[in-house]
């Protein structure tokens, strides 16, 4: 379960789609959420990361740790 306060233009924008449509102002805020959600984790985990770095490894470690013969 989800509640979210939208700034009043925006309601009156998602209300107005779904009047014409037809569909639920739920289904188009679920739309926009799974549209944008990858974009966003990938985003946040980027700059996560930049922020607090962790061991980088090179191909050569890596193929050395699994003893492979490349």
């Amino acid at each position: 379960m989800l509640a979210i306060r939208l700034p009043e233009d925006i309601e009156a924008r998602l209300t107005a789609l779904a009047a014409k449509t037809g569909r639920t102002k739920t289904f188009y805020a679920r739309e926009a959420i799974l549209s944008h959600l990858d974009d966003m984790e990938d985003a946040y985990l980027a700059l996560n990361r930049l922020e607090n770095p962790s061991k980088r490894w090179t191909l050569d470690d890596m193929e050395q740790e699994r003893d492979l013969d490349c």
